[in-house]
């Protein structure tokens, strides 16, 4: 898929997903006047976007950026921590909330429509989610573990809807508490009920193994988190962090159950919008890194192809985003189609850490 019909793509994308949530927001005034002015805006940013496209310059639909190093829990298998991107030593200078809010300006005005904000945990940085809410044009998914989600931060997200909270689930109660730490559960479940009472638009992010697959896919389980509100769910593929996890991460035949349970799922739930990583991607023509379809900003501001990729040749404290898609890894990581071949578990990146060494030494 080129660069021009990729952009159309998610220019088309984009427009669904407002569209879907749009359908369940009919009876919730403030949600739907939110989601009116959203539509307008990703009309803007997908005709910046097909503007750019004509002038031969890709501009990507999302935008990752992990705000913090720091976490407050320590998950079982955990990516970021693997990666040293989730660190509570305080060793790197991290962006500073001003910092943040000019990317988040730039990347509004260049056209990027949502910027997914992560981690560590996004809520010990409410100076940046502050900085967030000031960039109305944009959404803002933000990747929480949900523990920090107090009265005090529903109120904030009820007053900033163009901030919607992205809670992590593994499955039940069991699952859930297994990986995050005993307790972690019925924490999350007490906020999920509390945005409901809110009516604020919120997902969950499920992280799908062999292990859970069938736990995160079964009509009840949805049937629950439906119950309490949920709008948005996203699949995420384990990535496995050791040679001790391979066993968990997905091959293509759980790829493929996974995809027939979600069209289950989204004909059983119409008003809920089920997502898939990288599930979805194989209709755009493989990972969506390096600037194809998202990049990552590192919370010292390194530019990297991908999360799971924490690889940079640049920075955007010395330069812009526009500077950064120029980066010439991600280049390189496209041009020798590194986000086509095949893979374990959730990304095409992650262990090809050899390769990309060598294409930023070159």
């Amino acid at each position: 898929m080129n660069s021009a019909t990729l952009t159309k793509y998610l220019n088309e994308g984009t427009r669904n997903i407002v569209k879907k949530i749009l359908k369940g927001s009919i009876f919730n005034f403030k949600e739907l006047s939110f989601l009116l002015k959203i539509k307008k805006s990703f009309k803007k940013s997908s005709r910046i976007r097909e503007e750019s496209e004509n002038k031969n310059i890709h501009i990507p639909s999302f935008l990752i950026s992990s705000i913090t190093q720091n976490c407050n829990l320590f998950c079982k298998g955990c990516y970021a921590r693997a990666n040293k991107i989730c660190d509570n030593s305080g060793t790197k200078a991290m962006l500073s909330a001003n910092e943040w809010e000019e990317i988040f300006k730039e990347a509004n005005k260049i056209g990027i429509s949502f910027n997914l904000l992560a981690g560590g945990e996004p809520l010990l940085r409410k100076d940046v989610l502050i900085a967030a809410a000031n960039v109305k044009e944009m959404v803002f998914p933000v990747f929480t573990n949900g523990t920090l989600l107090d009265d005090e931060y529903i109120k904030f997200f009820e007053k900033n809807r163009n901030l919607i909270p992205i809670v992590s689930l593994e499955g039940n109660e069991a699952t859930t508490d297994d990986r995050r730490g005993n307790g972690t559960y019925q924490k999350l479940i007490s906020s999920l009920v509390k945005m409901k009472k809110k009516k604020l638009i919120y997902g969950v992010s499920i992280t799908v193994s062999k292990q859970n697959l069938n736990e995160v896919s079964d009509i009840n389980f949805i049937k629950n988190i439906k119950t309490l509100g949920c709008k948005v769910v996203l699949f995420i593929e384990y990535v496995p962090v050791d040679r001790s996890t391979e066993q968990l991460a997905f091959d293509d035949n759980d790829r493929i159950i996974l995809e027939e349970k979600q069209d289950k799922l989204r004909l059983a739930f119409k008003n809920i919008l089920f997502l898939s990583f990288p599930g979805d991607e194989k209709y755009m023509g493989g990972c969506l890194a390096a600037g194809r379809g998202f990049f990552h900003i590192n919370s010292d501001g390194s530019a990297e192809a991908c999360p799971f990729s924490p690889y940079s040749d640049c920075n955007v404290k010395h330069g812009s985003l526009m500077t950064a898609l120029r980066s010439p890894l991600f280049k390189k990581i496209i041009e020798i189609n590194l986000t086509e071949e095949e893979h374990k578990g959730g990304c095409s990146l992650f262990e090809k850490e050899d390769i990309i060494k060598e294409l930023i030494s070159q």
